[in-house]
């Protein structure tokens, strides 16, 4: 009788222990549903840091809308830079995915304020660490300029794209977003 209370009272202490721990929510991405909430209620600002090191707004062509291959139409803005030159995030928000495609190459999305996505494509590496689901504030390292995916062949630079529909969805030109 002794030993069944004993054990009786270890699963209560256990389930008790269980049920006061909790972790936070989390999105179907992976993402921390609070930290998700708290950007789309975050206005994005209409003036946003240019993404690469040393480049000012005289620099920068507006490529929006050009020919690309099959029909295609241009949805960013590529921003030429050598090789290896830093690339840092132009708003507070959480990385939602870094991976590796044919037509970007070594890409990062960032999910942003008002539920912006940012596009960072082309890059020759991500900084080192960086994982999905790391918040990053404006002005943080996040990659490198490269010419990766379709871009082998071309000089190295990075393509910027945001979109305010969802991620990949309802492009805007980038170029008035940068000052």
């Amino acid at each position: 009788m002794l030993r069944q209370f004993a054990i009786s009272s270890l699963t209560i202490s256990f389930l008790v222990l269980t049920a006061c721990t909790s972790t936070p929510k989390k999105t179907g991405s992976g993402l921390p549903l609070s930290t998700v909430q708290d950007l789309q209620r975050t206005p994005l600002k209409s003036n946003l840091p240019i993404p690469v090191q040393n480049i000012k707004t005289k620099q920068l062509t507006d490529t929006w809308g050009a020919s690309r291959s099959q029909g295609r139409r241009h949805e960013g803005i590529d921003i030429l830079a050598p090789r290896g030159t830093k690339v840092y995030s132009t708003t507070d928000g959480l990385i939602a995915d870094l991976r590796d495609n044919n037509l970007g190459g070594k890409v990062i999305w960032v999910l942003g304020p008002s539920g912006s996505w940012h596009y960072y494509a082309h890059l020759n590496e991500h900084k080192r660490g960086l994982a999905v689901g790391d918040y990053v504030k404006k002005g943080d390292l996040i990659g490198y300029v490269g010419n990766t995916g379709n871009a082998r062949h071309t000089a190295p630079h990075l393509h910027y794209g945001i979109y305010l529909e969802g991620k990949g969805r309802g492009a805007v030109n980038p170029f008035p977003y940068l000052r």
